[in-house]
């Protein structure tokens, strides 16, 4: 709602989405924005089927798409901060999504650009069968939700559509939908014409002196029945709208997700944990137990289709990761399962979709569901190539030592990238080759030496065994969470002197009363960091009351 319009314009640039690059951010951009992978697919289907936009070029935005998608269950991850350790496998489990989109867009996109493996595949499939348009897809979560929802906020997405197809006027009309029941009616009407050549047709074609008539179809809109939703008629501004639900929303997310947490933490103990974790995470007796991943794809995908929605389904288990019930190992097949899932759903919907668009939005949602099938077979069958596994444990490690990073990781994937990639595209092909080949060539040489320095380090010249020969800040967060640390814990001073002074001004007080923060303080409990715990230092105690200061 905040960002619908915003949306339809970044999409209406044909010339930057020629770039299969550009494209790939603006999918995660506009994703990100909007929070649905579905309203994003639907804007591509629109634009696709007005001609404005070619289905090869819409690809590379499908997979941007599928990446921002998964923001939501990473943005969840960071309810479980709290405990370290839940914080590791919440965070680790949330992101393993991330991960496996990722790699699979830096090796499938290369690979479309350069052979058009997507395109090529869905059109023989569109092209074998004669496609009819059929009955609406079923909608099975929506029934309960949308009579809530309506009694909120109605949304008229077809503006975001029109803004996107390039309609000069829609950018004036509002998201929020005033009139739910309108009748339209077509009305004809004599107007003048400047000559014959005019006319609609030489039938409706006559003089009448100087003037030449012809007859034209005029629409009239007839609003019948008005919205009862709560901004129905609002005059406020469609990003204001959005910001109140934004906030809104967001409360009651971290409520519930609060709540959900401690209503699993109390309940899921002792036997029934036990039982449950045992149940969950164990494999099939060989020679089977190969299967037991895929059984857990089906169940993840068969889930997605019950909720309509791939963002729901790995939001609901990125907490019982984070409290141990399920492993990761058990959570990347099953949010692969939610990936097919999610494409299943829209090849229903794209089957209910009119005549005109029913070959582009069956076609693009088919490449959707291959995309994910092509990236379950690079990293799934194979046990060493599930590389999305061990980089979000890796991940989970790190944002369990510097809880800050989690947020930087979410600020940087899924924002700042992609607005430089996007500001880059837009200035011409040249700067994003100049720019990003440089940074790309530098990451992929670091992550080599990282192996080579971790695996087989005697191969390696004695320089470069070790990172030891740059500056601590270049191959060390430990400086920069000093930092963080240090300008937390000063704004924490400083908030505390507020208090202590608007304390010192009520002169009735009594003074008991006012050594009661402090004793409050003092009684918080340091945690030591976990770094510290690792290396065995000891914790100093000034630095535990600094802590404190900070927790509060």
């Amino acid at each position: 709602m905040a960002e619908g319009k915003a949306a339809g314009d970044i999409f209406k640039d044909g010339s930057v989405l020629s770039n299969p690059v550009a494209g790939l951010v603006i999918g995660v951009l506009v994703t990100v924005m909007v929070q649905s992978s579905s309203t994003s697919s639907s804007i591509i289907v629109s634009m696709v089927a007005s001609s404005l936009l070619s289905v090869p070029l819409a690809i590379p935005i499908i997979m941007g798409a599928n990446i921002g998608t998964s923001v939501t269950n990473t943005i969840v991850a960071l309810m479980q901060a709290g405990d370290r350790n839940e914080f590791r496998r919440a965070f680790a489990g949330a992101t393993v999504h991330d991960f496996f989109n990722w790699l699979s867009v830096f090796v499938l996109l290369p690979l479309e650009v350069a052979s058009g493996y997507l395109y090529r595949l869905t059109n023989v499939i569109v092209e074998s069968f004669h496609l009819e348009s059929g009955e609406s897809a079923p909608e099975l979560l929506k029934v309960i939700t949308d009579p809530f929802t309506k009694l909120i906020i109605q949304l008229d997405k077809s503006v975001i559509s029109a803004i996107a197809t390039g309609d000069k006027s829609a950018s004036n009309k509002s998201l929020v939908k005033t009139w739910c029941k309108t009748e339209t009616s077509l009305i004809a009407r004599n107007v003048t014409v400047p000559s014959p050549e005019n006319c609609t047709s030489p039938g409706l074609c006559w003089l009448d002196g100087n003037s030449t008539w012809t007859l034209e179809n005029h629409s009239s809109t007839e609003y019948i029945e008005k919205c009862n939703h709560i901004f129905a008629g609002t005059s406020l501004y469609d990003t204001a709208v959005g910001i109140i639900l934004l906030a809104l929303s967001l409360l009651v997310l971290c409520t519930c997700l609060v709540l959900i947490v401690k209503l699993l933490n109390s309940v899921l103990k002792g036997q029934v944990a036990s039982v449950i974790k045992k149940t969950l995470n164990t494999d099939f007796p060989f020679p089977f137990s190969w299967l037991t991943g895929y059984l857990a794809m089906l169940v993840g995908a068969g889930m997605t289709f019950i909720v309509q929605s791939s963002s729901v389904f790995t939001s609901a288990i990125t907490p019982l990761v984070g409290i141990g019930v399920i492993s990761i190992e058990r959570a990347y097949p099953l949010t692969l399962g939610s990936n097919i899932g999610t494409t299943t759903t829209a090849i229903l919907a794209a089957l209910a979709s009119p005549g005109s668009t029913l070959k582009y939005s069956l076609q693009i949602a088919l490449c959707h569901f291959f995309f994910n099938i092509s990236g379950i077979i690079l990293w799934y069958p194979i046990p060493f190539m599930r590389l999305p596994i061990r980089l979000a444990k890796g991940l989970g490690n790190i944002t369990a030592k510097y809880r800050w990073f989690a947020v930087f990781y979410l600020l940087v994937c899924f924002l700042l990238i992609p607005l430089l990639v996007f500001a880059l595209s837009v200035a011409g092909w040249q700067y994003l080759v100049g720019i990003c080949v440089p940074i790309l060539a530098l990451l992929v040489a670091v992550t080599v030496v990282n192996v080579l320095q971790a695996k087989q380090p005697r191969l390696l010249p004695q320089v470069f065994q070790s990172w030891d020969f740059l500056p601590r800040w270049m191959h060390s967060l430990r400086p920069w969470d000093n930092a963080i640390t240090s300008m937390t814990s000063a704004c924490g001073r400083c908030c505390c002197c507020c208090c202590c002074c608007k304390c010192c001004r009520g002169k009735d007080a009594d003074p008991g009363e006012k050594q009661k923060p402090t004793k409050a303080m003092e009684g918080h409990d340091n945690p030591v960091s976990l770094a510290d715990e690792e290396n065995n230092l000891p914790a100093d105690k000034t630095k535990q009351i600094d802590s404190s200061i900070t927790a509060l």
